[in-house]
């Protein structure tokens, strides 16, 4: 079974389409006008061994918010669609990931409860010309909100900035491999409730 999902997003500030394939095809085409967050996400689905096409015009001009967090949207919406009843998925998931002196752990329950805890400070307030780093918070938030899911992002140390955000999004990835994994030992869906 092939799962896979598009969705796409258009407001007054954005235009953005997302398609995600949790199954087969692991190539990536990220182009969002923002290049360090390009890396970010292309770093994401490699590491989650994702299909991963975002395409996104948004008002850069202004600055990267609305785009970094309308594709966070976009995602989480189009993780919610590939994995319909979630029947037979592992649910949780955690990854530790170095990034030579920085360290991340990330652990997510794709619970249908969305909530985000982040911890993570950095000293560089922009990265790649126009990338500012607090949106990495925000784009976190907005995943998780859309994507229904209850995420945590702990950075326990580092110094380079670009290399504690890569961590994130490379143990972000990881982590919802292994929860996205159906395990055919689970009958029906990873709950009591007979839900999630």
């Amino acid at each position: 079974m092939i799962r896979t999902g598009t969705v796409q997003r258009r407001t007054a500030e954005t235009d953005i389409i997302v398609e995600l394939a949790l199954d087969g095809n692991q190539a990536s085409s990220i182009s969002t006008g923002i290049g360090f967050f390009d890396h970010m996400l292309t770093l994401f689905a490699k590491h989650g061994r994702f299909g991963l096409v975002v395409k996104a015009n948004g008002d850069t001009y202004v600055d990267a918010h609305h785009t970094v967090e309308d594709v966070g949207l976009a995602l989480g919406q189009a993780l919610v669609k590939v994995l319909g009843d979630k029947v037979g998925i592992e649910r949780y998931g955690d990854a530790w990931v170095p990034m030579d002196e920085a360290l991340t752990q990330v652990v997510v329950d794709l619970s249908g409860r969305p909530y985000l805890v982040f911890q993570g400070e950095w000293s560089t307030p922009v990265l790649g010309g126009n990338f500012e780093t607090e949106l990495v918070e925000d784009f976190f938030q907005a995943f998780a909100m859309s994507g229904a899911m209850n995420l945590h992002v702990r950075n326990l140390y580092g110094r380079n900035t670009h290399h504690i955000i890569e961590s994130m999004f490379k143990a972000t990835g990881r982590a919802l491999r292994k929860a996205v994994t159906i395990n055919l030992d689970i009958v029906g869906v990873n709950s009591t409730k007979g839900t999630i």
